[in-house]
Order: structure tokens, then sequence, then C-alpha cells
């Protein structure tokens, strides 16, 4: 008898979808249609896979590509008549829901200064990376904060924000992050704008960072109880500070290298329900082995250069460029520079995969943890 692999017998054998078509069959299959109903056995592999199966693509945008054209949309729209002046990030395997990879979604936005965009809120989750310029700010549920290059500010679901640029500032380009997709699959998305268009600042300027962000240190008698960090806003010299001390006394992952996740220091859970960050430093030369994780993940450089091998494709990324990691592919990274370090800010889905006991990981077992460069 000729052994079979497991793999061969559990698609002819156990496979959910092997039944070969009868006139009988085609007849039944038509009936049911009619009824608004199928046959399971029919989908079964579609909407069954054996494991997750993502129908997003590795992708990378250059900066230098897109900056010239993020830019021409200031002479085209005003924020006004735009709501938001943004070019928005696409995969080809997730146009259907304007998606950058998942269910998460990226755009560039781009202001000058004296501009600030209606206030408004919605059901989805954001987070803005700061690219370039200076004089940025923003606004939630009164709570003012001024942003400088690589800062890291949350606008939770629910709070009502606006963006702007002092006058006295430059023109400023920021990456929007957001879970608009997920919302909108989960058919539970919102959006109001202000009655007043603009909210008053009824708080100090970046109180929240003069609150939250004190070194571990936690305001005597204070009190938070929504599902999203207090601290608003992360910024980049104390973050990269906080990888160097790290890198002293750490080897690393040997998958991400020096890695920090950005956390609510009220719970010391993720900063927000349905998207997390971190921030990961790739010393010189460094390069990680490669693993895969239930989870979506947008990448942007924020110092250095590399590459990074996404299920067997290589893409070299620079200061401000922005790549995907679709859900279940191998990925690693490598620091291009043998004498500076090389840093990555990610946000994330993985609160979700946690929340809901989904997540799981897996390292690459050949070829000393490293995948062959395929493209």
């Amino acid at each position: 008898m000729q052994e079979t692999s497991f793999d061969q017998y559990r698609e002819d054998v156990i496979g959910r979808a092997n039944v070969p078509d009868t006139p009988e069959l085609v007849a039944y299959y038509r009936r049911l249609k009619e009824l608004g109903t199928g046959a399971l056995w029919t989908v079964a592999n579609k909407i069954e896979p054996w494991e997750p199966a993502s129908t997003s693509v590795p992708m990378l945008w250059r900066y230098r590509d897109l900056r010239e054209d993020v830019l021409k949309a200031l002479d085209l729209v005003t924020p006004e008549q735009a709501g938001r002046r943004v070019v928005y990030l696409e995969n080809p395997g997730r146009s259907d829901v304007v998606a950058a990879v998942g269910w998460l979604y990226s755009g560039l936005q781009v202001m000058k200064p004296g501009e600030c965009a209606s206030s408004h809120r919605h059901s989805a989750s954001a987070l803005r990376f700061i690219m370039e310029g200076s004089g940025a700010f923003t606004n939630v549920d009164g709570q003012k904060l001024t942003l400088g290059a690589n800062d890291f500010v949350l606008t939770p679901n629910g709070t009502w924000h606006e963006h702007g640029v002092a006058e006295d500032g430059e023109i400023c380009i920021w990456q929007d992050g957001l879970d608009i997709p997920m919302m909108n699959a989960l058919e539970a998305n919102f959006y109001e704008v202000h009655p007043d268009l603009n909210q008053a600042v009824s708080h100090p300027v970046d109180a929240s960072v003069a609150t939250w962000a004190n070194a571990g240190l936690r305001p005597w008698g204070a009190t938070w109880d929504k599902r999203y960090s207090p601290l608003l806003k992360y910024e980049w010299a104390p973050t990269y500070e906080a990888l160097q001390k790290y890198a002293r006394v750490t080897d690393g992952s040997p998958y991400d290298g020096v890695l920090m996740e950005y956390v609510n220091p009220d719970t010391g859970g993720p900063v927000m329900s349905t998207i997390g960050a971190h921030m990961q430093m790739l010393r010189p030369g460094e390069r990680t082995k490669a693993h895969r994780q239930t989870g979506s993940f947008v990448y942007q450089c924020c110092k250095g250069r590399g590459y990074s091998i996404i299920n067997g494709q290589r893409f070299d990324w620079q200061e401000r460029d922005i790549f995907v990691v679709p859900a279940w592919m191998y990925h690693e990274h490598a620091n291009a520079s043998q004498t500076e370090d090389a840093c990555l800010f990610a946000f994330h889905d993985l609160p979700v995969m946690r929340a809901l006991g989904l997540y799981r990981e897996e390292a690459f077992g050949d070829n000393g943890g490293h995948q062959p460069i395929l493209t």
C-alpha cells in the first residue's frame, strides 16, 4: 500500500470540500440557492481554511515617491472641502475595504500653518505618527497636545478631536492609523461633526503628558475610567532613550530586536482596545530571525535604514517609508548600517487578537531562522 503524507491525507480524506458534481447535486445546489441557502461543503475550504490566508499582500510605500503628491493636495483642496486632506494607502488585496493591511487603514495627512480641521468623533480608534514639520497639534476632548517629529498621539474612539498647525509652524505631514475597516466589517461605525465645529481647550496644554508620563510614577489619587490610555501623547525623545537604556541590559528578542510596547500607564495594557503600538530598535548590523503572527502590522521607519523579508520578498526601507506585514506571514528585519541604530514604529490589531483568544505566533524553523529570498 502506497504511503500517504498527512497533508495529502488531510486534503483527500478529511478535506471539507471533496464532493464531485453530479447532475443531481447541481440541481440540488440550484434549489438551495433559490431558498437563500447553500451546502456547507461547497464553501467549507473557503470559509474555514486550515490556517489564516490573508488577502492582503506585503507592500512598501516609499516616502520619497509619495511626498510631492501629498504636498500637492495643499493646492487642490482645503480641509473644509475634504474633511481631512489625506492620501490613503491602499493594499491591492484589500481595496474593497480601503485598507492598508487586514482591517487597518493608513493615510498621510498634510496641513499648513494656521489650518485647523473641524472637530469630529467616530467609532473607529485612531492614532497619528508625526513624519515632518513643526507646530502640529491635536485637541482630544479638550486636551491640546503639541506634536513634533516621531511623536505618537492617540485619538481614541468616541473622543472629540481635531488637528491643526500653529500659525508660526511649518507644513506638517503625519501618518493616520485607524481601524475603520474593522468597524465597518462589524457594522458599528458612526461619524459625527462637533456642533461648534471646533471644541474649546479645557485643560492646560500637554496636561496628559505632565500627568501620566512621569517615569513610572502615578499621580496620588488619580483615577481613570476610560478604556483607553490617559496618556494621549508618547514623545519620541523619551521613547528612544528608553530603547537605548533597555538595549544596554538585554539581548533583545531574536525576532524583533529591542522591542518596547506603548502601554496604558493606568493598566499596563494596550493604548486602545482595538489598536496596539510598539517601537523597536535594531542595533547596528542586527538581523532578526523570522516568525509569523495572527495579526496585521503597519510599520514606519523613523530612524536609519534597513530591509525586511516578508514571505520571501525583500523590501528595503529608509526613514519615513511605510510597509505592511499581513497576518500569518513570516517576516524578519535587518539594520543595513554597521554604525547606527534603526528604529521601526508599528501599529497593529493584536489587542483584538488577544482579547478574543486568537493570538498565535510561530517561528520559521529552517535556514537558521531566516527565510530564503524568493523575489
